[in-house]
């Protein structure tokens, strides 16, 4: 059976999420505010402070966000 990676995709249903963006403009670092350690993140990538914004993303859950920031 054939399933095409294409469709999976057009299936998923978005949302506009909240995001932490990096401040550094020659790095296009991001991650999802559920998935920050942090009160004030750091970019992984290039160790500029980061930004809240938010981003049209898939639906998707963090089943270990019981942890406090």
């Amino acid at each position: 059976m054939y399933y095409s990676r294409k469709r999976l995709m057009d299936d998923l249903p978005e949302e506009v999420t909240a995001i932490w963006s990096c401040t550094n403009e020659k790095c296009n670092g991001w991650m999802r505010d559920n998935f920050v350690l942090s009160a004030r993140p750091t970019c992984v990538q290039c160790n500029s402070f980061m930004e809240k914004g938010e981003k049209l993303l898939p639906v998707l859950e963090n089943a270990n966000h019981k942890q406090s920031k």
